[in-house]
């Protein structure tokens, strides 16, 4: 199965529809085209890897675009033959107010629930909060989050740069209001911070999973913790290779949490920016992982039950796992 678990929008847009709203928007034109622009030459830091993702914000600033990128994320992910695909969007980047961040947010949602419509695969929307703005903004975002509850929003997020911003306390607040609401809880963290930033996002944020957490390995104490406390690992292994996170994808610690008994799904985090997509990565964990069919077949089994869905879509999901 395909089930995609983590990626951003931001990370989904196609270069043609970068051109065409660039000529609509006034941009500059690019000698070398946007697929450059947009695209990472390989392996950098987080702060660069997250540099090329901001070079698709202007394409957010009105809520058409961004119901034009949320509609083609969806069919892409259809056509590349995801089963689920939860996007993950920061409004805040690309909008002022609530009043405004709830109109882009609500045009992402009918984006992609237009897609899934048509082309029979689910999708869900998570907005992620960013470190570096405010706890008012992030509080914001909260407060949206929960107003779109039901109408395609199914989950909430920290994001951005944890090596700048690793201080969890500031969001405790919006991630309060995003629990209240009924959404699914899920974090950023140990990626560029020690293994330390896992423990915290569970237990001061409420997260139930963690996004990369790729220096959860680095303190055998939180990988014995994380394991034993069900929280689930969001593993993006190429995009991990491409943010330093790790020195290669053969050094990711994939293998390390399926032995220490951590629960494990998958995502492709910014495929545009990396080249490589869902499927790609799902052949990364055979090919240079070492997973075989069982470690695959627990992988979906998990990832049917920790994605933020109604029991309607779980439980058609559970229909198509192998017997």
């Amino acid at each position: 199965m395909l089930i995609n678990l983590h990626s951003h929008l931001e990370g989904r847009v196609r270069p043609e529809t970068a051109a065409e709203l660039a000529a609509i928007e006034g941009l500059p034109t690019l000698s070398d085209g946007w697929q450059r622009a947009i695209r990472l030459g390989g392996p950098a830091d987080l702060t660069v890897y997250l540099e090329k993702v901001a070079s698709t914000y202007p394409f957010f600033r009105t809520p058409d675009a961004a119901r034009r990128i949320a509609r083609e994320a969806v069919e892409d992910a259809a056509a590349s033959g995801h089963d689920y695909l939860e996007l993950r969007f920061g409004p805040a980047t690309h909008a002022r107010d609530e009043r405004r961040m709830r109109d882009v947010v609500l045009a992402v949602a009918e984006g992609m629930r237009e897609a899934s419509t048509a082309s029979g695969v689910p999708s869900g929307l998570v907005l992620a909060a960013l470190r570096h703005h405010t706890a008012e903004v992030n509080e914001s975002v909260a407060r949206v989050a929960a107003l779109c509850a039901g109408a395609g929003v199914v989950g909430f997020d920290l994001a951005g740069d944890e090596l700048l911003h690793p201080a969890l306390e500031p969001h405790i607040s919006a991630f309060d209001i995003a629990r209240a609401a009924g959404l699914g809880i899920t974090c950023h963290a140990a990626e560029a911070a020690s293994a330390h930033a896992a423990r915290e996002a569970v237990t001061l944020l409420g997260a139930t999973r963690i996004g990369h957490g790729a220096h959860i390995i680095d303190d055998p104490e939180v990988l014995s913790w994380v394991a034993d406390a069900g929280v689930v690992v969001e593993i993006c292994p190429t995009s991990n290779w491409y943010t330093g996170a790790i020195a290669s994808v053969a050094d990711h610690p994939a293998p390390a949490f399926r032995d220490a008994g951590v629960r494990l799904v998958l995502g492709d985090d910014n495929p545009m920016q990396t080249g490589a997509d869902l499927r790609y990565e799902r052949a990364v964990l055979t090919a240079d992982l070492g997973f075989d069919d069982e470690d695959l077949d627990l992988l979906d089994r998990t990832s049917v039950e920790a994605a933020f869905l109604e029991d309607g879509t779980r439980a058609r999901l559970r229909g198509r796992l192998s017997p």
